[in-house]
Protein backbone atom coordinates (compact mmCIF):
# COMPACT_ATOMS: atom_id res chain seq x y z
CA UNK A 1 0.00 0.00 0.00
CA UNK A 2 1.33 3.29 -1.12
CA UNK A 3 0.98 5.89 1.12
CA UNK A 4 -0.91 9.02 -0.37
CA UNK A 5 0.90 12.44 -0.51
CA UNK A 6 0.91 14.89 2.15
CA UNK A 7 2.72 17.98 3.16
CA UNK A 8 4.83 17.31 6.45
CA UNK A 9 5.28 20.48 9.07
CA UNK A 10 8.06 19.74 11.42
CA UNK A 11 7.98 22.55 14.06
CA UNK A 12 10.96 22.71 16.15
CA UNK A 13 8.68 24.19 19.30
CA UNK A 14 5.57 24.17 20.91
CA UNK A 15 4.84 27.90 19.71
CA UNK A 16 6.02 27.12 16.32
CA UNK A 17 3.78 24.21 16.25
CA UNK A 18 0.50 25.88 17.38
CA UNK A 19 1.42 28.70 14.59
CA UNK A 20 1.27 26.31 11.75
CA UNK A 21 -1.98 24.83 13.08
CA UNK A 22 -3.49 28.15 13.67
CA UNK A 23 -2.41 28.79 9.66
CA UNK A 24 -3.67 25.82 8.41
CA UNK A 25 -6.89 26.67 10.54
CA UNK A 26 -7.45 29.78 8.76
CA UNK A 27 -7.41 28.61 5.50
CA UNK A 28 -9.77 26.07 6.04
CA UNK A 29 -6.99 23.62 5.32
CA UNK A 30 -7.00 19.95 6.95
CA UNK A 31 -4.40 18.72 9.33
CA UNK A 32 -3.34 16.32 11.11
CA UNK A 33 -0.63 16.01 13.92
CA UNK A 34 1.39 12.70 14.25
CA UNK A 35 3.43 12.10 17.45
CA UNK A 36 4.49 8.34 17.16
CA UNK A 37 2.67 7.62 13.55
CA UNK A 38 2.61 3.89 14.76
CA UNK A 39 -1.53 4.57 14.05
CA UNK A 40 -1.70 7.33 12.13
CA UNK A 41 0.85 6.06 9.25
CA UNK A 42 -1.01 3.01 8.84
CA UNK A 43 -4.28 4.46 8.62
CA UNK A 44 -2.83 6.94 6.13
CA UNK A 45 -1.75 3.79 3.94
CA UNK A 46 -5.37 2.33 4.12
CA UNK A 47 -6.21 5.79 2.74
CA UNK A 48 -8.52 6.43 6.00
CA UNK A 49 -9.24 10.18 6.38
CA UNK A 50 -6.10 11.31 4.95
CA UNK A 51 -5.45 14.94 5.61
CA UNK A 52 -3.28 17.10 2.75
CA UNK A 53 -1.10 18.28 5.54
CA UNK A 54 0.44 16.63 8.85
CA UNK A 55 2.70 18.19 11.37
CA UNK A 56 5.24 15.97 13.43
CA UNK A 57 5.48 16.95 16.95
CA UNK A 58 8.81 14.97 17.03
CA UNK A 59 10.85 18.06 17.58
CA UNK A 60 8.80 19.62 20.59
CA UNK A 61 11.20 19.33 23.16
CA UNK A 62 8.41 20.89 25.81
CA UNK A 63 6.51 17.67 25.22
CA UNK A 64 8.64 15.23 27.10
CA UNK A 65 8.67 15.95 30.35
CA UNK A 66 8.10 12.96 32.83
CA UNK A 67 8.07 12.55 36.74
CA UNK A 68 5.26 11.60 38.89
CA UNK A 69 2.77 14.16 38.68
CA UNK A 70 3.24 15.35 35.12
CA UNK A 71 3.59 13.02 31.80
CA UNK A 72 4.37 14.91 28.29
CA UNK A 73 2.45 13.91 25.80
CA UNK A 74 5.22 12.89 23.17
CA UNK A 75 6.75 10.50 26.26
CA UNK A 76 7.01 7.18 24.79
CA UNK A 77 5.33 4.33 25.94
CA UNK A 78 8.61 2.43 27.18
CA UNK A 79 9.96 5.29 29.04
CA UNK A 80 6.21 5.64 30.80
CA UNK A 81 6.25 1.76 31.05
CA UNK A 82 10.14 1.45 32.81
CA UNK A 83 10.33 4.60 34.41
CA UNK A 84 10.42 4.64 37.86
CA UNK A 85 8.58 7.98 38.52
CA UNK A 86 5.68 5.81 36.75
CA UNK A 87 3.02 4.68 39.07
CA UNK A 88 2.76 0.91 38.88
CA UNK A 89 -0.69 0.31 37.94
CA UNK A 90 -0.23 3.05 34.92
CA UNK A 91 3.61 1.17 33.86
CA UNK A 92 1.62 -2.11 33.54
CA UNK A 93 -0.82 -0.71 31.60
CA UNK A 94 1.96 1.13 28.97
CA UNK A 95 3.49 -2.19 28.91
CA UNK A 96 0.74 -4.51 27.49
CA UNK A 97 0.41 -1.92 24.60
CA UNK A 98 1.13 -3.78 21.68
CA UNK A 99 4.97 -4.73 20.89
CA UNK A 100 8.03 -3.54 22.21
CA UNK A 101 9.05 -2.20 18.76
CA UNK A 102 5.67 -0.05 19.11
CA UNK A 103 6.08 0.94 22.36
CA UNK A 104 9.57 2.70 21.53
CA UNK A 105 7.82 4.42 19.00
CA UNK A 106 4.35 5.56 20.75
CA UNK A 107 2.79 8.05 22.48
CA UNK A 108 1.12 8.87 25.83
CA UNK A 109 -0.61 11.89 23.90
CA UNK A 110 -1.16 9.49 20.81
CA UNK A 111 -2.58 6.68 22.93
CA UNK A 112 -4.77 8.90 24.94
CA UNK A 113 -6.28 10.25 21.18
CA UNK A 114 -6.30 6.39 19.50
CA UNK A 115 -8.89 6.86 16.92
CA UNK A 116 -11.60 4.55 17.47
CA UNK A 117 -11.86 1.65 15.54
CA UNK A 118 -14.16 -0.72 13.74
CA UNK A 119 -13.67 -3.97 11.17
CA UNK A 120 -15.73 -1.80 9.36
CA UNK A 121 -13.54 0.92 8.99
CA UNK A 122 -10.19 -0.44 9.82
CA UNK A 123 -9.61 -2.18 6.20
CA UNK A 124 -7.84 -0.86 2.86
CA UNK A 125 -10.43 1.38 0.62
CA UNK A 126 -10.89 -1.28 -2.06
CA UNK A 127 -12.29 -3.57 0.57
CA UNK A 128 -14.34 -0.43 2.00
CA UNK A 129 -15.57 0.23 -1.56
CA UNK A 130 -16.54 -2.98 -2.05
CA UNK A 131 -19.54 -2.85 1.03
CA UNK A 132 -20.20 0.45 -0.46
CA UNK A 133 -18.00 2.67 2.30
CA UNK A 134 -18.33 3.14 5.77
CA UNK A 135 -19.87 5.77 7.80
CA UNK A 136 -16.93 6.96 9.78
CA UNK A 137 -14.43 7.28 6.78
CA UNK A 138 -16.36 8.23 3.42
CA UNK A 139 -19.51 10.19 5.13
CA UNK A 140 -19.60 12.25 1.71
CA UNK A 141 -21.07 9.69 0.19
CA UNK A 142 -23.86 9.41 2.91
CA UNK A 143 -22.81 5.69 3.56
CA UNK A 144 -25.05 3.68 5.88
CA UNK A 145 -23.25 2.72 9.44
CA UNK A 146 -22.63 -1.25 8.85
CA UNK A 147 -22.55 -1.75 12.46
CA UNK A 148 -25.84 -0.61 13.09
CA UNK A 149 -27.94 -0.08 9.81
CA UNK A 150 -30.39 2.12 8.78
CA UNK A 151 -28.45 5.05 11.12
CA UNK A 152 -25.99 6.82 9.88
CA UNK A 153 -26.18 9.88 12.89
CA UNK A 154 -23.33 8.53 15.05
CA UNK A 155 -20.43 6.54 14.80
CA UNK A 156 -20.61 3.48 16.95
CA UNK A 157 -16.83 2.32 16.58
CA UNK A 158 -14.48 1.33 20.27
CA UNK A 159 -12.33 2.97 21.32
CA UNK A 160 -9.54 0.14 22.19
CA UNK A 161 -6.25 2.31 24.19
CA UNK A 162 -4.90 1.24 27.36
CA UNK A 163 -3.96 4.00 29.19
CA UNK A 164 -6.96 6.19 29.53
CA UNK A 165 -8.28 4.08 32.60
CA UNK A 166 -5.87 3.69 34.45
CA UNK A 167 -5.28 7.54 34.36
CA UNK A 168 -8.86 8.44 35.01
CA UNK A 169 -8.76 6.71 38.09
CA UNK A 170 -5.75 8.33 39.40
CA UNK A 171 -7.83 11.45 38.95
CA UNK A 172 -5.76 12.90 35.58
CA UNK A 173 -6.31 15.72 34.31
CA UNK A 174 -4.94 16.85 30.26
CA UNK A 175 -4.46 19.91 29.31
CA UNK A 176 -5.03 20.98 25.91
CA UNK A 177 -3.21 24.52 23.85
CA UNK A 178 -4.03 25.98 20.88
CA UNK A 179 -3.06 29.47 19.20
CA UNK A 180 -6.21 30.95 21.27
CA UNK A 181 -4.66 29.89 24.50
CA UNK A 182 -4.72 26.72 26.88
CA UNK A 183 -7.43 24.80 28.79
CA UNK A 184 -7.81 22.26 31.47
CA UNK A 185 -10.22 19.27 32.41
CA UNK A 186 -10.34 16.04 34.22
CA UNK A 187 -9.85 13.35 31.91
CA UNK A 188 -13.20 11.84 32.28
CA UNK A 189 -14.43 15.13 30.54
CA UNK A 190 -12.02 14.89 27.41
CA UNK A 191 -13.82 11.89 25.47
CA UNK A 192 -17.18 12.51 23.86
CA UNK A 193 -19.75 9.57 22.99
CA UNK A 194 -18.94 9.56 19.05
CA UNK A 195 -16.62 7.68 17.21
CA UNK A 196 -15.97 10.62 14.35
CA UNK A 197 -15.42 12.77 17.04
CA UNK A 198 -14.08 11.05 20.08
CA UNK A 199 -12.76 14.02 22.04
CA UNK A 200 -13.24 17.63 22.42
CA UNK A 201 -10.43 18.80 20.86
CA UNK A 202 -10.74 21.55 18.55
CA UNK A 203 -9.19 22.19 15.22
CA UNK A 204 -5.66 23.49 15.68
CA UNK A 205 -5.42 22.12 18.94
CA UNK A 206 -3.41 19.24 20.82
CA UNK A 207 -2.67 17.67 24.04
CA UNK A 208 0.40 18.60 25.89
CA UNK A 209 0.63 17.11 28.84
CA UNK A 210 -1.33 15.10 31.62
CA UNK A 211 -0.72 16.10 35.53
CA UNK A 212 -1.93 13.51 38.26
CA UNK A 213 -2.49 15.29 41.61
CA UNK A 214 -0.01 14.67 44.60
CA UNK A 215 -0.03 11.08 46.69
CA UNK A 216 -1.45 9.17 43.82
CA UNK A 217 1.29 6.71 44.70
CA UNK A 218 -1.25 6.02 47.66
CA UNK A 219 -3.72 4.02 45.09
CA UNK A 220 -2.74 0.50 44.65
CA UNK A 221 -4.84 -1.22 41.77
CA UNK A 222 -4.14 -3.32 38.85
CA UNK A 223 -5.12 -3.53 34.97
CA UNK A 224 -6.41 -6.89 33.17
CA UNK A 225 -6.48 -6.46 29.60
CA UNK A 226 -8.40 -9.38 26.95
CA UNK A 227 -6.98 -9.41 23.47
CA UNK A 228 -6.34 -11.66 21.15
CA UNK A 229 -2.24 -12.42 21.41
CA UNK A 230 -0.12 -11.11 24.18
CA UNK A 231 1.27 -8.76 21.90
CA UNK A 232 0.46 -6.63 19.65
CA UNK A 233 -3.47 -6.66 19.78
CA UNK A 234 -5.77 -3.71 20.65
CA UNK A 235 -7.54 -4.60 23.63
CA UNK A 236 -11.27 -6.39 23.21
CA UNK A 237 -11.78 -5.27 26.97
CA UNK A 238 -9.97 -3.45 29.57
CA UNK A 239 -10.77 -2.99 32.97
CA UNK A 240 -8.41 -0.69 35.57
CA UNK A 241 -9.39 -1.23 39.86
CA UNK A 242 -7.39 1.48 42.09
CA UNK A 243 -7.92 1.59 45.35
CA UNK A 244 -7.02 3.52 49.00
CA UNK A 245 -7.21 2.43 52.39
CA UNK A 246 -6.35 5.44 54.69
CA UNK A 247 -5.50 4.85 58.86
CA UNK A 248 -9.06 4.44 59.72
CA UNK A 249 -9.68 1.57 57.32
CA UNK A 250 -11.83 3.61 54.80
CA UNK A 251 -12.04 2.38 51.42
CA UNK A 252 -11.63 4.40 48.46
CA UNK A 253 -12.30 2.77 45.19
CA UNK A 254 -12.48 3.16 41.75
CA UNK A 255 -13.00 1.31 38.27
CA UNK A 256 -12.59 2.50 34.52
CA UNK A 257 -12.89 0.53 31.54
CA UNK A 258 -11.61 0.52 27.69
CA UNK A 259 -12.35 -1.38 24.40
CA UNK A 260 -16.20 -1.70 24.98
CA UNK A 261 -17.22 1.64 23.50
CA UNK A 262 -16.91 4.72 21.71
CA UNK A 263 -15.34 6.15 24.92
CA UNK A 264 -13.17 4.78 28.10
CA UNK A 265 -15.55 4.79 31.03
CA UNK A 266 -15.27 5.82 34.55
CA UNK A 267 -17.67 3.68 36.71
CA UNK A 268 -17.95 5.43 39.73
CA UNK A 269 -21.58 4.64 40.66
CA UNK A 270 -20.78 0.92 40.75
CA UNK A 271 -17.58 1.73 42.92
CA UNK A 272 -19.06 3.75 45.29
CA UNK A 273 -22.30 1.37 45.65
CA UNK A 274 -19.71 -1.58 46.61
CA UNK A 275 -17.67 0.45 48.90
CA UNK A 276 -21.07 1.79 50.56
CA UNK A 277 -22.20 -1.66 50.85
CA UNK A 278 -18.97 -3.42 51.54
CA UNK A 279 -19.06 -7.51 52.33
CA UNK A 280 -15.49 -8.67 51.30
CA UNK A 281 -16.06 -11.17 47.98
CA UNK A 282 -19.50 -10.34 47.60
CA UNK A 283 -19.10 -7.20 47.40
CA UNK A 284 -16.85 -7.91 44.24
CA UNK A 285 -19.10 -10.58 42.55
CA UNK A 286 -21.91 -7.36 42.82
CA UNK A 287 -19.38 -5.33 41.35
CA UNK A 288 -18.31 -7.17 38.70
CA UNK A 289 -21.66 -7.90 37.73
CA UNK A 290 -22.63 -3.93 38.14
CA UNK A 291 -19.59 -3.12 35.53
CA UNK A 292 -20.80 -6.13 33.59
CA UNK A 293 -24.26 -4.69 33.10
CA UNK A 294 -22.86 -0.80 32.45
CA UNK A 295 -20.92 -1.73 29.28
CA UNK A 296 -22.72 -1.91 26.15
CA UNK A 297 -20.05 -3.48 23.36
CA UNK A 298 -21.33 -3.62 19.83
CA UNK A 299 -20.09 -6.46 16.72
CA UNK A 300 -17.73 -4.60 15.46
CA UNK A 301 -14.66 -6.19 16.94
CA UNK A 302 -12.74 -9.67 16.62
CA UNK A 303 -14.86 -10.81 19.90
CA UNK A 304 -18.51 -11.10 20.01
CA UNK A 305 -19.88 -8.09 22.69
CA UNK A 306 -21.83 -11.17 24.78
CA UNK A 307 -18.00 -12.83 25.45
CA UNK A 308 -16.85 -9.42 26.07
CA UNK A 309 -19.52 -8.13 28.64
CA UNK A 310 -18.98 -12.08 29.89
CA UNK A 311 -14.84 -11.34 30.46
CA UNK A 312 -15.65 -8.05 31.90
CA UNK A 313 -16.70 -9.50 34.92
CA UNK A 314 -13.74 -11.75 34.99
CA UNK A 315 -11.85 -9.27 34.49
CA UNK A 316 -13.16 -7.21 37.09
CA UNK A 317 -12.72 -9.94 39.82
CA UNK A 318 -9.53 -10.42 38.80
CA UNK A 319 -8.06 -7.10 39.31
CA UNK A 320 -9.66 -6.93 42.73
CA UNK A 321 -7.53 -9.72 43.56
CA UNK A 322 -4.77 -7.70 45.78
CA UNK A 323 -7.79 -5.59 47.13
CA UNK A 324 -9.16 -8.97 48.97
CA UNK A 325 -6.18 -9.61 50.37
CA UNK A 326 -5.17 -5.99 51.81
CA UNK A 327 -8.51 -6.00 53.81
CA UNK A 328 -8.47 -9.77 54.46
Amino acid sequence: MRMPPFTLHNPNNLEEALQIAAKLTDSEEDFDWVAGGTDLLPNYKWHLNVKKHVISLARVSELNELSKTHIGAMVRLHDLATSDSTHPVLAKAADSVASVLIRHSGTVGGNICLDTRCYWFNQSEQWRESIDWCHKCDCGTDADCRVIQNQNTRCVATYQADLAPVLMCLGATIHLASAEGTRSMPLNDFFELDGMKRNVLKSGELVTHLSLPEGTIEWKGDYQKLRQRESWDFPEAGVAVLWRIDSNASLDLRVATTGLESIPKLHANEANAAVSEWNGEDSISNLAEAIRKSVKPVQNTWYAPSYRRKMVKVLTRRACVGLLEELS
